[in-house]
């Protein structure tokens, strides 16, 4: 039996979620991996059953290192502003310093693979419904469909960090870079939205 290499497994990960990002789920065979990670095709299977389950191995690694950077400093009894903007701040550091991690979470929960995926009772979503369910019982937040609180809630911010990540805004208004100012300004339009 051969022995599992921690740098081997780190290359394999790295380079699939970079092919991923790169060529789409359709983009990513094992024998390309292999090539780009440096290792046989056999190395591969040593940690992965097969391709399906290094992209779910993938994902669940990356929703633990999303979700414990999002909850950092973050407490679900706190008011839902104050909560909200430690989410926001968190949620953007994050992305802007791990952007190819961010385009694979996205790909990921736009995939049928991500139906596979069972995240109900993680930490992070007994976080964030303890939070919400706060929010609305000290009545600062109007009650939603989670679908629609989360396209208020996140969906600005993460269309602002890839304006950042671009480097411009819409077509003929230039560059674009994000501040905190900016954060700060776009979270009072989404607040005003959310509260009764």
């Amino acid at each position: 039996m051969r022995l599992r290499d921690e740098n081997k497994r780190f290359a394999i990960r790295e380079k699939a979620l970079e092919m991923i990002v790169k060529d789409g789920f359709d983009g990513l065979s094992m024998h390309k991996l292999a090539k780009a990670a440096g290792v046989s095709p056999a190395t591969i299977y040593i940690y992965f059953k097969d391709r399906e389950d290094l992209i779910l191995q993938l994902y669940f690694e990356e929703s633990i290192r999303m979700s414990d950077a999002t909850l950092k400093n973050f407490d679900p009894e706190m008011h839902f502003e104050e909560g909200l903007r430690v989410q926001w701040l968190n949620r953007a550091a994050y992305c802007l310093q791990h952007p190819q991690r961010m385009y694979f979470m996205e790909q990921m929960r736009h995939s049928p693979l991500h139906d596979k995926f069972r995240e109900f009772g993680t930490p992070f979503v007994v976080a964030m419904k303890t939070f919400v369910s706060n929010a609305i019982r000290r009545k600062e937040l109007v009650p939603l469909p989670v679908e629609v609180y989360w396209s208020i809630a996140f969906a600005p911010l993460y269309q602002l960090v890839k304006f950042h990540m671009g480097g411009k805004g819409m077509p003929g208004t230039g560059n674009f870079e994000l501040s905190e100012p900016l954060i700060d300004q776009t979270l009072e339009l989404v607040l005003k939205a959310l509260k009764p």
